[in-house]
């Protein structure tokens, strides 16, 4: 059975069973009609999942998400999130202020005292301005809708420093009945896992227990989000909530046929990896997005230390920025990875041109490294031929407009 994909699609107003609404209420203090709230919000109390930042210092709207999904056994009404303020490192009033974003939601949608999970995302260290996210709570409840253009418009509320809304749609038959899944995301800087400057939406109308979309979807991020990398900084707020209305009146997990739930499993990677792609793509001022792909580890920890130390490396991010195929660098940051490299098991390929091979450099081929270098998405590829374990990166370069555009707020 295939899977209908469709890039740059509405998002999240796609799936049946959910309305979107959004709203500028000029949260970031500018005196800008910005968009900068949204909300989702399902027909009945729907199953939901989060995977969360790692981040020791979390947001209040973090940790309010998680208590929410606990207390409410995974089983929430819909979703209110907003940019432009962080709402991160603001104490207890800034956890406070969560909770009544969240009750703000609810009571602007029609479901008083439902469980709503809220995010933020922008500047950290100043408190929400309530009044503000009040009234656009009550603006994004009238627009409310399953109108394209507002599934848009909600992936527009969430942006900060990207330059265009994230949005894909994945749908598939099953025994006559089509299953949708969607989502939006947000991602531009503070961006390496676990997960990043990042918010996810991802919305389906299959039939689920939260327990199981808990599964899948930290399946998915392993694969994706948790798999791109721009700057290395890891964020307060990152955020991927997965909602299912059920509306489609396909079970899926426990019980369901296995051909049933990997399908399911398959549409849930390929949305949350093209948005997670989107993201790298999107990174502030970048001019490169790198795949960086190492196989035959001894295992998979050692593939990702080999990876995340390339891909991190300011070295390489600037050779890449320069179109320099120095493949020098990436051979010493896979070596202080400290993984127990073998030097004269190594080849280093750029796309399919060898540029080491068993530890020897293929110095004649750099003309071709040079043209691969010149292109904005290439790949390079490790082979540590020490055993069958891989590990792939997005990664991106590091450019002067990067530092500019970060050197002040």
């Amino acid at each position: 059975m295939s899977i209908e994909f469709t890039n740059d699609s509405p998002g999240v107003s796609d799936v049946p069973g959910f309305r979107v609404g959004s709203a500028g209420c000029d949260i970031r203090n500018k005196g800008q009609d910005r968009l900068d709230l949204a909300l989702i919000v399902a027909d009945q109390l729907c199953a939901a999942a989060g995977v969360f930042t790692t981040n020791d210092v979390k947001a209040g709207p973090v940790r309010i998400s998680q208590a929410t999904l606990l207390s409410s056994q995974g089983r929430v009404r819909g979703v209110i999130a907003n940019s432009g303020n962080a709402n991160a490192c603001t104490s207890s009033q800034g956890d406070a202020d969560a909770v009544r974003m969240a009750q703000l939601g609810a009571e602007a949608a029609g479901h008083a005292g439902e469980a709503f999970l809220v995010c933020s995302t922008g500047r950290i260290g100043e408190l929400l301005p309530m009044a503000k996210v009040a009234a656009g709570a009550t603006a994004a409840a009238a627009r409310l809708s399953r109108d394209s253009a507002e599934g848009v418009r909600a992936a527009n509320a969430i942006l900060t420093s990207d330059t265009r809304p994230k949005t894909c749609t994945a749908r598939f038959t099953w025994q006559g009945q089509t299953v949708t899944i969607a989502g939006f995301a947000k991602g531009a800087g503070m961006i390496e896992p676990n997960m990043a400057t990042m918010l996810a939406f991802v919305c389906t109308d299959a039939a689920a227990e939260p327990a199981f979309l808990k599964t899948a979807l930290k399946a998915s991020s392993d694969q994706s989000f948790n798999c791109v990398s721009v700057d290395g900084d890891m964020s307060t707020n990152d955020t991927v909530i997965l909602l299912a209305s059920g509306v489609a009146q396909v079970l899926v997990g426990p019980g369901a046929p296995a051909e049933l739930n990997s399908l399911f499993q398959e549409a849930l990677d390929r949305v949350c990896f093209s948005l997670a792609e989107k993201i790298v793509g999107d990174g502030e001022k970048i001019t490169k997005v790198v795949s960086v792909e190492v196989s035959g580890a001894r295992n998979r920890a050692d593939a990702e230390k080999i990876a995340r130390a390339i891909g991190n490396s300011l070295l390489v991010k600037s050779s890449w920025f320069g179109e320099d195929p120095n493949w020098g660098r990436l051979a010493d940051a896979a070596g202080y990875a400290r993984t127990g490299l073998d030097e004269t098991k190594l080849d280093i390929h750029y796309e399919d041109v060898p540029a080491v091979l068993g530890g020897r450099p293929v110095p004649e081929n750099k003309p071709k490294w040079k043209e691969v270098v010149k292109a904005r998405q290439f790949r390079v590829r490790l082979d540590l031929h020490l055993g069958d374990a891989q590990f792939r990166l997005l990664a991106s370069d590091l450019t002067d407009g990067y530092v500019n555009y970060n050197k002040s707020e």
